[in-house]
């Protein structure tokens, strides 16, 4: 119609405000909707939050009783220790891998946050140390046997005893890892890259692991990995090659989790909570996926690169003891226990040979994490903001002697055999 033929519109007429009033129509649906999505996902992670704490099973400390070593360090801020396990149960078939049925902690490493927050030590015990056991309910104490025993005769508790007791360091909370989720948690963020620089075959055992640079390892060949102990020719096959793999692993695993392949796939990071919960055993006051989620914001701010893997220096037993093949803890051992008790860094000469990074690889070309304000963000009851730092100082030099209740087992070779030679340790993995 033209603009001659249109007619007017009488005087004083309104004009009309459709399309308006369709803006405000919009508006309030958009509106709205964002609210009832954000109580939606608000109530998710809530009850996310719960199914995680489910999840996750709880000893009670409290049987260690109130004679237990007091903090030494008494300077700024608190350090942290975290004892942490990894439960191998052997009652099923191909699963008794060291030729011994039932649960075993294979893997025992006590985590050191310092008391600034400005570095962290994991510092793997080899589990055929020679040590006394101290009483675990009611089997009664024990001397000269392995570490693990601990952990058949009393579980996490006695694990823990036994640490305090043989190093007089105080352990605020335990972690135990079952070592059958541990596989779903890496099936859970599509396998871990690992540098496998040959085939590890055990066909006793049914363990393989194809070689590879890297080798991108599925949940079950992660396990055959970090519990295979016959790898290479090596004529006493202890755990010192085992533990250096499992820490390379951790190393990777944490890598993996970070990436942004995992942290922009919310199916990813769900599945792996779910499964990581599912297979944790912790003390009463740590079972909590906050409280969990607060240490691991800490050692994120401490950053990958300034977390120290450390192998526990040890000696062999030589060939004309009842040890042989088993080890002990030499005196830079002792020396480590007593930094750590007093919150002081762990000098390189302690260090040489002993510790591996959990940064990436140099030169690797792995995936970056995002960078901040790029990651998928956590559930509300998640802490959200990075632990402010206690103000840095200098450890007070509160006297302090080595633990006088180290155990020195009653065969002691003239001539120990250092297990930080790079051919008792390199067994599977990258130099």
């Amino acid at each position: 119609m033209s603009d001659e033929s249109r007619p007017e519109a009488p005087v004083g007429a309104p004009k009309r405000r459709g399309k308006v009033a369709r803006k405000h129509t919009v508006g309030r649906v958009v509106l709205i909707s964002a609210l009832v999505l954000a109580l939606v996902t608000g109530l998710g992670t809530v009850y996310f939050v719960r199914h995680l704490n489910g999840n996750i099973a709880s000893i009670d400390l409290g049987d260690l009783g109130g004679d237990r070593p007091e903090k030494v360090y008494t300077g700024n801020g608190e350090p942290l220790n975290i004892l942490v396990m990894g439960s191998d149960s052997r009652d099923c078939e191909g699963c008794d891998v060291d030729n011994v049925a039932g649960a075993r902690s294979d893997t025992t490493i006590l985590v050191h946050l310092s008391a600034d927050r400005s570095r962290a030590y994991a510092v793997s015990i080899p589990r055929d140390s020679i040590v006394d056991r101290p009483e675990c309910g009611d089997s009664p104490a024990e001397t000269d046997v392995m570490w693990n025993a601990a952990y058949t005769e009393g579980g996490p508790v006695c694990t823990v005893d036994q640490l305090e007791t043989a190093t007089g360091i105080f352990v605020d909370h335990f972690i135990v890892i079952d070592f059958g989720s541990f596989g779903n948690m890496v099936d859970a963020v599509g396998g871990v890259p690992v540098c496998v620089p040959q085939d590890i075959v055990d066909k006793k055992h049914q363990i393989f692991v194809p070689k590879g640079d890297p080798s991108l390892l599925t949940g079950d060949q992660a396990l055959d990995y970090v519990r295979a102990r016959y790898v290479g020719d090596f004529e006493q096959q202890n755990d010192i090659s085992r533990i250096r793999r499992q820490q390379e692993f951790i190393g990777a695993l944490v890598r993996k989790v970070k990436s942004a392949d995992t942290l922009t796939r919310l199916d990813k990071v769900v599945k792996f909570l779910d499964a990581a919960t599912k297979g944790l055993t912790t003390d009463d006051q740590f079972a909590s996926v906050t409280r969990l989620g607060k240490v691991a914001m800490q050692l994120q701010s401490i950053g990958l690169d300034k977390v120290q893997f450390v192998t526990l220096p040890t000696a062999y037993f030589t060939r004309d003891s009842e040890f042989f093949g088993k080890v002990y803890w030499t005196p830079e051992a002792d020396q480590i226990w007593k930094l750590i008790n007093e919150d002081k860094p762990l000098p390189a000469s302690v260090l040489k040979g002993t510790s591996v990074s959990a940064g990436p690889p140099s030169g690797s070309s792995e995936t970056p994490s995002p960078t901040a304000g790029s990651e998928t963000p956590a559930p509300s009851e998640t802490p959200s903001e990075t632990p402010s730092e206690t103000p840095s100082e200098t450890p007070s030099e509160t006297p302090s002697e080595t633990p006088s209740e180290t155990v020195s087992p009653t065969e002691t070779p003239s001539t120990p055999t250092p297990t930080t030679d790079p051919e008792d340790r390199i067994f599977g993995v990258c130099a």
